[in-house]
């Protein structure tokens, strides 16, 4: 079900205890020179879509949220971002009308890096309010790390920025959006953490042109292995959301 396509009548018939909210967000930002800009947005909204298609009559999907918390990309331009307040009001805003209208399961699912301490300090300012309902909220790559992991070939196992990864994704979902003649070793990656210290460092400070890792590996193939195995584990995040007792 998509909250977009259906009646005020058809939404206000669903039930709300066996119904899930999936909210997925994500970001619009540089994608160094090869992968464009919504890239972020591109891959959460195929993976929720898939999601849906899975639990139809379960799944009330939202549209995707777009815009992300950004601004460590904002030296290298071509990047749109709110600020970490109105970013962590505006996902509290998207669930308060639904949770208001009755909904008991809320689930955001993030595929922008940036997004993470917002979308968990969000969660926790909800259920202050909505004791009694089952809010939830993680990467995609989070849920399934262990799929991608399996299918990259470089030495960075995880998810980066416009990586092996991202780039063998969109050669699978959208592969006229590729600049394959601007694929390379995208070299040394500064580390955002010195035993076991956070450094706040944006991407200008960490990479030399904006990604990560070796985009030069990516492949279709590959994409379209790891979007399977994705899926396949979301979709079980979501179904124990769906059989997970209400909190009260």
């Amino acid at each position: 079900m998509k909250f977009a396509e259906l009646t005020a009548p058809k939404l206000r018939a669903l039930d709300r205890e066996k119904t899930i909210i999936l909210s997925p967000i994500a970001a619009v930002e540089q994608h160094g020179p090869h992968l464009p800009t919504g890239t972020d947005t591109i891959i959460c909204t195929a993976i929720a879509e898939a999601i849906e298609q899975r639990h139809p009559d379960s799944v009330l999907l939202l549209p995707t949220y777009w815009l992300g918390a950004s601004a460590h990309h904002l030296r290298f331009e071509a990047t749109l971002t709110a600020n970490l307040d109105s970013y962590i009001a505006s996902l509290c805003e998207i669930a308060r009308p639904l949770l208001d209208n009755g909904h008991r399961r809320f689930m955001l699912l993030n595929g922008h890096g940036g997004n993470i301490d917002p979308l968990r300090v969000a969660l926790r300012q909800l259920q202050e309010e909505y004791h009694d309902v089952l809010l939830s909220g993680a990467a995609y790559w989070s849920i399934a790390g262990s799929v991608i992991a399996d299918a990259l070939d470089g030495a960075h196992k995880t998810v980066g920025h416009a990586c092996e990864f991202e780039t063998s994704m969109i050669m699978h979902l959208r592969p006229e959006l590729v600049d394959t003649k601007e694929l390379r070793d995208a070299g040394e990656l500064v580390p955002g953490e010195v035993e076991g210290l956070y450094l706040p460092r944006d991407m200008k400070q960490r990479t030399r042109e904006g990604c990560t890792g070796r985009p030069d590996l990516a492949t279709a193939e590959k994409g379209a292995k790891m979007f399977t195995g994705i899926v396949e584990r979301v979709s079980t995040a979501v179904q124990a959301m769906l059989d997970e007792p209400l909190p009260s």
